[in-house]
């Protein structure tokens, strides 16, 4: 099966359903880009790139520093599925249009179709899930207070 190659939106629900229980947990201390990328498996840039558009739209905060980190800005019940998805996506096309030949009969005539079919999925996309709140995200992963506290403490974390 073929997999995407854009992680962007996984990765920023991951970080904020973190960030959002690490709150619930009573977590203070901002949370390192180290320990999110630990906990999504991926590069700490790469947590850091996702979460400056999350940041520009007011979900997270940073706080620079040897003690700095990320938290939740935002109340979890508040955030959509669908604030991520624009902030992340933009108007970027979501089926990966390619650019045809022009000159050819098909070419000449698919683009515009492809670009309507286009739009069509991404609004389709941001209306199922405008209905997700990150609040949503933590009940259905069956986040638990005293689970996720007593994670953080056996792993030497704030």
């Amino acid at each position: 099966m073929a997999r995407s190659t854009n992680t962007q939106f996984a990765v920023a629900v991951h970080v904020l359903t973190y960030l959002a229980a690490s709150a619930a947990a009573g977590r203070v201390a901002p949370v390192g880009s180290e320990e999110l990328a630990g906990s999504t498996a991926v590069n700490p840039v790469h947590v850091r790139k996702v979460l400056g558009p999350l940041r520009a739209g007011g979900l997270v905060r940073s706080r620079p520093g040897a003690r700095g980190g990320w938290e939740l800005a935002a109340d979890p019940a508040a955030v959509t599925l669908a604030q991520v998805w624009k902030l992340l996506q933009g108007d970027d096309p979501v089926l990966g249009i390619h650019g045809p030949n022009p000159a050819c009969a098909v070419g000449g005539s698919i683009q515009g179709v492809l670009t309507d079919l286009d739009r069509r999925v991404a609004d389709a996309i941001v209306a199922r899930l405008d209905a997700i709140s990150l609040k949503d995200v933590l009940t259905d992963a069956g986040f638990d207070a005293d689970d996720y506290a007593a994670l953080t403490s056996m792993a030497g974390m704030p």
